[in-house]
């Protein structure tokens, strides 16, 4: 053992020995190279530059200069940077810590210029002159026309002309003494849009006093002017205003009634599909609100919602569903704080129209599986399934505003009773599997080929309202009822689930 020990130390002691030689070395090394070696140097310089001419001489000199200042440089910049590292730590915070705080505040300023970009724009954009401000990232805040009753209705536009004229003249004014920031929105550097805090002050001042002024010759005439928070839906209610509906077939029989139908895709639209499909997408409709057409890609599933609503003279709103779309707001949109308007859909849009409407309506989403439909559709999903149709409401808005769509009830939409959902499913890797919970309230249709064409003679459209089409359901109902045999399997099926 004290061989070993002996081994051990020996060994050490000479690395250590040559570890110090090493160091030692090079300190007097660069001593020497720097320091202690300049009588070396000195004769070297001299025993030339006596026999170098006037020009070897000069540029001899310039050398000697370069190489003197060289160390003398190197121990500037260790003296600098032993000093800095003094001051850094003076307060001992480590510098990576402080370039981190550095870089934290710089990404917070970003953010907060970012947030007063879009106040500043809000602002501007809100006050109704004929130009809006371009902003990256506005249209998350707001549309491209600010809504309200004179510009979504023609019939409000025409009876404010005489407001807003004496209004325009009184913000002219105010626009004159601030520089014309108003009546040109505000003056701004096209290339830039650069606002100015003193020019925002002033047009908003003026839009103030020009509304106020609007306002009061609304109020004594009894027409004030409400801003409504949903554009789309009240240009919903200003189309149906004088709405005259169509002339209704309400004679046709169901078998007619599905055969025009195939006739009239062959004839007009050049779609084709077997007896067998209109069929069963009827009597779906007769079954459930949601039917789901299932298949490979190219069967027509998306085509027959499409062609169905067109026969009906009432074309289907088509929705298509993007992977990313997680809760309701998808469809329905949601409220906006920034702007106090609603962010309406299309998907709301045909909702509301729906319930203005005596004849079937059609929303079709369209690659439903693509995210996952207990998500998005779940709250639909549960108001279908409720037995009694005066609870199939939904809430858009806590509280009903002055200006709200004729429709809404309490910031309440009705789902109508002529109202079907067609979702298209293809069965592949990029979509999920719908699952037990959709198809329970579903009506699931395989199409998984494409019928033969043919000629015919053409067919006109059929437009028949939903409830000549619930009689023809119910008659079906009696003259073809389920056989007690049928029933039994079903009833047997149900226990086992």
């Amino acid at each position: 053992m004290s061989d070993f020990l002996k081994l051990a130390y020996e060994l050490i002691a000479k690395i250590v020995y040559n570890v110090t030689e090493w160091v030692v070395a090079s300190v007097s090394g660069f001593v020497k190279v720097f320091f202690t070696g300049w009588p070396e140097y000195i004769d070297i310089f001299f025993s030339y530059f006596s026999s170098f001419g006037i020009p070897l001489k000069i540029v001899s000199v310039l050398l000697a200069l370069i190489l003197a200042v060289i160390p003398v440089l190197l121990v500037v910049l260790l003296v600098r940077l032993i000093i800095l590292h003094i001051q850094l730590r003076a307060d001992k915070e480590d510098n990576t810590t402080l370039y981190k705080e550095i870089g934290r505040l710089n990404r917070q300023v970003l953010n907060l210029m970012d947030e007063k970009n879009k106040i500043l724009a809000l602002k501007v954009n809100t006050m109704g002159g004929t130009e809006r401000i371009p902003y990256m990232g506005a249209s998350a805040l707001m549309d491209d026309v600010v809504p309200n009753f004179r510009n979504v209705t023609d019939q409000g536009l025409a009876e404010a002309a005489a407001d807003t004229e004496g209004a325009g003249e009184a913000a002219g004014a105010a626009g004159a003494s601030g520089s014309g920031v108003l009546n040109g929105s505000v003056q701004i550097n096209a290339d830039s849009a650069i606002i100015g805090d003193e020019a925002i002050a002033k047009a908003a001042t003026a839009a103030v006093t020009a509304a106020a002024e609007a306002n009061l010759r609304a109020e004594a005439q009894g027409r004030k002017e409400f801003v409504t928070r949903f554009p789309k839906l009240t240009l919903v209610d200003t189309k149906y205003r004088d709405y005259q509906p169509p002339l209704f077939d309400n004679e046709i029989s169901l078998q007619t009634f599905v055969e025009h139908f195939r006739l009239y895709a062959a004839s007009q639209l050049h779609l084709y599909y077997t007896p067998e499909i209109i069929r069963r997408f009827v009597a779906g409709m007769a079954a459930s609100r949601l039917l789901i057409l299932e298949g490979i890609s190219g069967t027509g599933k998306t085509s027959l919602p499409y062609s169905f609503s067109r026969y009906l003279d009432n074309p289907a709103t088509l929705v298509s569903v993007q992977p990313s779309y997680r809760d309701r707001t998808e469809l329905l949109g949601y409220f906006n704080e920034f702007s106090k308007r609603f962010n309406e859909t299309e998907f709301l849009r045909a909702m509301y129209e729906a319930d203005y409407r005596q004849d079937p309506s059609f929303i079709v989403l369209d690659e439903m599986n693509l995210a996952r439909i207990e998500y998005y559709f779940a709250e639909m999903l549960s108001i279908l399934e409720m037995p009694s149709k005066d609870e199939w409401v939904l809430d858009l808005v806590p509280t009903a505003w002055p200006g709200d769509p004729v429709l809404l009830d309490g910031g309440k939409i009705r789902v109508s009773d002529c109202l079907w959902f067609v979702g298209t499913a293809n069965n592949d890797d990029s979509t999920f599997t719908i699952t037990d919970k959709v198809y329970d309230r579903a009506i699931p249709i395989e199409i998984n080929q494409r019928a033969s064409a043919f000629e015919c003679e053409p067919v006109e459209k059929c437009c028949i309202t939903c409830d000549h089409l619930y009689a023809l359901f119910e008659k079906a109902k009696e003259e073809y009822p389920i056989s007690e045999d049928a029933l039994e399997k079903m009833e047997k099926l149900d226990q086992y689930l």
